[in-house]
Order: structure tokens, then C-alpha cells, then sequence
């Protein structure tokens, strides 16, 4: 899975991710996790774009970022690194077969129900959010 880093700064009810690689493409939020929430959903949506355009980039590794000037920046004024997984939906349903204990297929039913969602739609967006809980932080000054 391809991951980017980014820029999470700000402080209580105004949180900011920014993505160095990707211009233009921020997410905002009251606290910490509703920022990286939103910036994982950001990258996403800025990727399908920069996809679509052939002008998506790469991610930097975190020494060439640490050598950036902007990021160096953002660092000094209490910024942290942050990595953020790319989750890029193609709006194309596919079949797939799983195997799962009977008893937490039972579970999965009654959440689902209870949500009111389908077991399909329940088992992806359980998913989603295991992947963005994959992310972590880099407290990270310039060296």
C-alpha cells in the first residue's frame, strides 16, 4: 500500500493535514483523528484526480522531505510528519469470496443491520478504517 506523508499542525478545534507532494490537496478537523480521517479521504479523491489528469505524483521519503523547505517550515513552527495511506476507491463493485467463522459472520450481520448497512458495505468500511488506523505519526524536527 502506498502511503504519503504530511504536514499535521494547528492546535485544539483546528487541525490541518497538507500533503508536500500533492499541492492543493489539505483536509482540516476538529481534533487530531477527525484531521487524518479527512486526509485520508482527501488523498484519496486528490489522487483519483492527478490519476485521471497522468500527473499523479510519488511520495517522497521522509529524509528528502526533511531537506524541503517548506517542510522545514511547517516542522520549526510545530508541525509533525504524518503518514497517510492512499485509499482510492474505483466505484466498481467486485464479487469476492471470503471464509469467516460463522459466529462472527453472525455479528457482521447484526452490526450491519443495526447500522443499516449491507453486510458487503459493513465488511468495507470496517476495512477503511483498519487501513486508516495503519497510519502513524513522525514527530520529526529538521536534523
Amino acid at each position: 500500500m502506498q502511503r504519503f506523508l504530511a504536514l499535521l499542525d494547528g492546535g485544539p478545534g483546528a487541525y490541518g493535514v497538507a500533503f508536500p507532494d500533492c499541492p492543493g490537496c489539505a483536509a482540516m478537523g476538529e481534533d487530531e483523528n477527525e484531521a487524518y480521517a479527512n486526509a485520508v479521504e482527501a488523498l484519496g479523491e486528490w489522487m483519483h484526480d492527478a490519476r485521471a489528469e497522468g500527473v499523479a505524483p510519488s511520495p517522497r521519503g521522509l529524509e528528502e522531505l526533511r531537506r524541503d523547505s517548506d517542510a522545514i517550515a511547517a516542522l520549526e513552527e510545530g508541525a509533525v510528519f504524518l503518514t497517510v495511506p492512499l485509499v482510492i476507491e474505483a466505484g466498481r463493485p467486485v464479487k469476492a469470496n471470503i471464509s469467516l467463522d460463522r459466529g462472527m459472520l453472525d455479528s457482521i450481520d447484526a452490526s450491519a443491520k443495526r447500522s443499516g448497512l449491507t453486510r458487503s458495505g459493513f465488511l468495507a468500511s470496517a476495512a477503511r478504517e483498519k487501513i486508516a488506523a495503519l497510519g502513524y505519526c513522525i514527530t520529526a524536527r529538521p536534523p
